[in-house]
């Protein structure tokens, strides 16, 4: 039968137990894996064969989770990698090379923000960052001959912007390249941008996925849908022989459906090892099941504190699409009818020192750098997060220096928000 609940494919995607075999999914802890003959593994150092020969390209476990994560999303095929910012970093130079250019929207978390603007541009790519709020005429005019990327957030950290995924899908498109997706914030439960047009989707795992700050990871999803034969020129690491694989053109062997993650796997993991343990990787999975029955929970306790704090004379404003008044709140009516997520951010009156006293005054709320999951947290992302940005930047961003970005967990939403008014 074919399964259309994502609550089914919470709980049971990805991994089907065989006759005899354990229920849940095991945890092959294993650097290694033994062949009969040198032949045998000769066809998958070759990608002759599928199997597995060494952790740091492939494992089990982390591929059965992995698959749970593509069924959620609606791709074709996905890796876990050792963080969120990994997984951005892979999907990116997946694609990309000295010469490159990528279009970014400016509404994104800090520190990939650092790894377009800094990193990556020490490695000869370079970047525009324009308006999540951007006309289709201004995100043509960002584009150049080498773009080879469009990147956004579907809600944006933590200025929460919430991404038109349609209109950057389609001028992304229009100009011949893929548009990547972070999908953190909604998790698929919430948002699949894989429908609305995104090509590839990213996740920091170790937020709602995970949702109890049990283990750092990332994930890449591929729908399948980018035709990358149809923009040879612009991907030759796709469309052309690769020399570190015998000749392989990835495009040609694996089809639009699996030749950007098996050259992600095969090329970006082998070479630069980030990978995700086995044991975080079940632990991810533990996350994943009831991930669908979390997430009401986030967006409800997320809508009843963001209403309280709109009312408060403290407060300049309140940024949480679910609230009428949000400039984005059509958007999350279209992109996100079920709920967006737990995370509201707010400004206070007085900037930095009265964030600050603010956030030393809670009790329930702690001061965390994490966010996202079951036990709520607060934190000041300019004497934070996004500390490396200018005052300038900040602002592009959304990000004022009185912002704080509070993340609602499983609490009773009662004792939220008393703990916020005490504060107060």
């Amino acid at each position: 039968m074919s399964i259309k609940g994502q609550g089914t494919r919470c709980v049971q995607g990805g991994y089907r137990a065989g006759n005899g075999e354990p229920r849940q999914v095991p945890i092959i802890q294993s650097t290694t894996f033994k062949y009969d003959t040198s032949e045998d593994m000769g066809k998958l150092f070759d990608l002759e064969a599928s199997g597995y020969f060494y952790s740091r390209l492939q494992n089990p476990t982390c591929d059965n989770v992995a698959a749970k994560i593509a069924e959620l999303e609606g791709g074709t095929a996905a890796m876990l990698t050792s963080s969120g910012q990994a997984a951005n970093f892979f999907a990116l130079f997946n694609i990309c090379e000295a010469g490159s250019h990528i279009v970014s929207s400016a509404s994104i978390y800090g520190g990939t923000f650092n790894l377009l603007a800094v990193t990556m541009k020490k490695m000869g790519i370079d970047v525009t960052f324009v308006s999540p709020d951007a006309t289709e005429e201004e995100l043509d005019s960002a584009f150049k001959d080498n773009t080879r990327a469009m990147f956004g957030e579907t809600i944006a950290n933590p200025a929460l912007t919430v991404l038109d995924i349609e209109k950057f899908a389609k001028v992304a498109h229009k100009h011949g390249v893929p548009l990547i997706v972070d999908n953190t914030f909604p998790t698929p439960v919430h948002c699949r941008p894989i429908e609305w047009g995104a090509d590839i989707v990213t996740h920091s795992t170790t937020k709602y996925m995970d949702g109890h700050g049990s283990a750092v990871g990332g994930a890449i999803v591929d729908s399948g849908k980018f035709d990358w034969m149809a923009h040879k020129d612009k991907y030759p690491g796709l469309t052309t022989p690769d020399d570190s694989y015998h000749g392989i053109v990835y495009a040609e062997k694996f089809g639009q459906g699996a030749a950007f993650i098996t050259k992600a796997t095969s090329q970006l993991m082998r070479d630069l090892g980030c990978i995700q343990s086995p044991q975080s990787a079940f632990l991810l999975n533990l996350g994943l099941e009831s991930l669908h029955v979390r997430m009401a929970r986030h967006a409800e306790n997320g809508q009843a504190v963001a209403e309280f704090l709109s009312k408060r004379p403290e407060v300049i404003s309140v940024n949480y699409s679910g609230l009428p008044e949000d400039p984005y709140h059509a958007l999350a009516e279209k992109y996100l009818p079920d709920g967006g997520c737990g995370v509201v951010s707010f400004e206070l009156k007085g900037g930095r020192k009265a964030a600050e006293e603010f956030m030393g005054k809670l009790r329930v709320f702690a001061i965390e750098t994490h966010v996202a999951d079951a036990r709520s947290c607060c934190l000041n992302p300019a004497t934070s997060t996004h500390r490396q940005m200018t005052d300038e930047q900040l602002l592009a961003a959304g990000i004022p220096a009185g912002l704080i970005r509070i993340s609602c967990g499983l609490e009773d939403k009662e004792d939220l928000i008393a703990d916020l008014e005490q504060a107060f």
